[in-house]
């Protein structure tokens, strides 16, 4: 599948600004959360802010950003005939790359005398939603959870912007591996006495 447009959100932004200028140099827009779009922005890349792609402004202080229709249906989009209608008809467009790293949960719960409410508020609930919507439609989507792996994506895509199935398929299963475990870090840190 050709990677048109792109939606950006980390937490840890090692490695995306080279990334995204990489992207946007094959033409890819770019459309980024809170800090990440702040990030490319400083450093002078073309990027749309979640809002601004939504219509809808960060609300609950930021707690929810990325938990929006747009998004998911541009990402959970089967690429059919249907699905692209249904999408124009609400002016949505299909995001065919997920580049996700989730808050830091796991360092902070480990973090002695760290009190409960700044643990709890690192569980990240949209960016895991955004690697479970791409890794799901791995076969029109491609999803990036490590810094890692944006070296390798970058040497895969093909001069016309595709991408193989097989890369989809393998990085969607380290996605749904990345979730499990965060998932299991957070049951493991609620069942503490």
């Amino acid at each position: 599948m050709t990677i048109k447009r792109a939606i950006i959100s980390v937490y840890n932004k090692e490695g995306i600004i080279p990334f995204a200028q990489a992207l946007a140099e094959r033409g890819v827009e770019l459309i980024a959360s809170g800090g990440t779009a702040q990030a490319l922005t400083e450093a002078g890349l073309p990027v749309l802010e979640v809002s601004e792609y939504t219509g809808q402004a960060e609300i609950l202080g930021g707690w929810v950003k990325t938990l929006h229709p747009a998004i998911h249906a541009g990402i959970l989009s089967r690429r059919t005939e249907a699905d692209r209608r249904e999408l124009e008809r609400f002016g949505w467009q299909e995001i065919d790359l997920v580049v996700v790293n989730l808050h830091p949960f796991e360092r902070t719960a480990a973090m002695p005398g760290k009190a409960s409410e700044d643990v709890i508020g690192q569980i990240d609930i949209g960016g895991a939603e955004l690697l479970r919507s791409g890794a799901k439609n791995y076969a029109h989507v491609t999803v990036i959870c490590y810094p890692a792996d944006y070296d390798k994506v970058l040497g895969e895509l093909e001069e016309d912007g595709t991408i193989s199935q097989e890369a989809r398929h393998r990085l969607a299963i380290k996605a749904f591996n990345r979730t499990s475990a965060y998932d299991a870090a957070i049951r493991d840190y609620l069942m503490k006495p």
